[in-house]
């Protein structure tokens, strides 16, 4: 084959092309599983971390029923859809389901999932969160204590926050004021818990200091915490 010809260079190209396309595909195809096993960890790490059990993601993986002894799926009316236990948690729908698709879908018929955990005769449960930040995806979960109203511990995440701003809901500092704050205000309504700019004031059970320089994602967190905690309340309000 002549090589100088254009012929040559576009018979070339393709099959570099099909080569590269046909690699890719195939390491995707074999690293799937391993990628979900991490995912899966990653997720029971993250639940068990929000009732201050802190673990590896292979030690996660081992002790999580040990501490979840449930996992609940209610709809928009606080009505039982589906609960697991033990090992059959991670099977279930609770678990398994697909946050983002499932905040999309009309209120009627969304599956709101929700984790029963115990350590030390305590019981908590554990909300998972998700929503929209200054540039895509955040997420997370929360902890109330048994009283259902009094926040043990959270974790949050995000896809892509910018680093040094938005990015520090990850931190210890941001994470832990939320701890100990309240849900409900004292008539025994929902309140919920916001970030405040400038800082939170002593005493407010509601409020949580807000990161300087990251106002976007901050307030974008305490909606996604707004928005997800009120839809257990009446869940909540059937179990007292």
């Amino acid at each position: 084959m002549d090589t100088n010809k254009n012929s040559y260079t576009f018979i070339f190209a393709l099959v570099m092309v099909i080569i590269v396309a046909f690699t890719l595909s195939f390491a995707a195809t074999s690293l799937k599983p391993l990628q979900d096993a991490n995912l899966k960890q990653e997720k029971m790490q993250n639940i068990l971390k929000t009732v201050g059990v802190n673990l590896s993601r292979e030690e996660a993986q081992i002790q999580f029923t040990n501490y979840v002894k449930k996992g609940i799926v209610i709809d928009n009316k606080g009505n039982l859809v589906e609960e697991k236990q033990g090992n059959e948690i991670e099977k279930g729908i609770a678990f398994t389901l697909n946050m983002k698709s499932e905040w999309k879908r009309k209120p009627e018929i969304q599956k709101i999932p929700l984790f029963v955990a115990e350590v030390e005769g305590k019981t908590f449960y554990v909300i998972p969160l998700n929503g929209m930040g200054m540039w895509s995806d955040i997420w997370g979960n929360v902890a109330l204590e048994s009283d259902k109203n009094t926040i043990a511990g959270v974790n949050f995440d995000h896809a892509s926050e910018t680093s040094g701003l938005g990015a520090e809901i990850t931190t210890d500092w941001f994470q832990k004021d939320w701890k100990g704050k309240k849900i409900m205000s004292e008539s025994g309504e929902f309140a919920s818990v916001v970030t405040v700019k400038g800082g939170a004031k002593d005493g407010d059970n509601h409020g949580v200091d807000a990161i300087s320089g990251g106002t976007v994602t901050s307030t974008a967190t305490s909606d996604m915490f707004s928005n997800r905690v009120k839809l257990y309340m009446p869940y909540f309000n059937k179990l007292k």
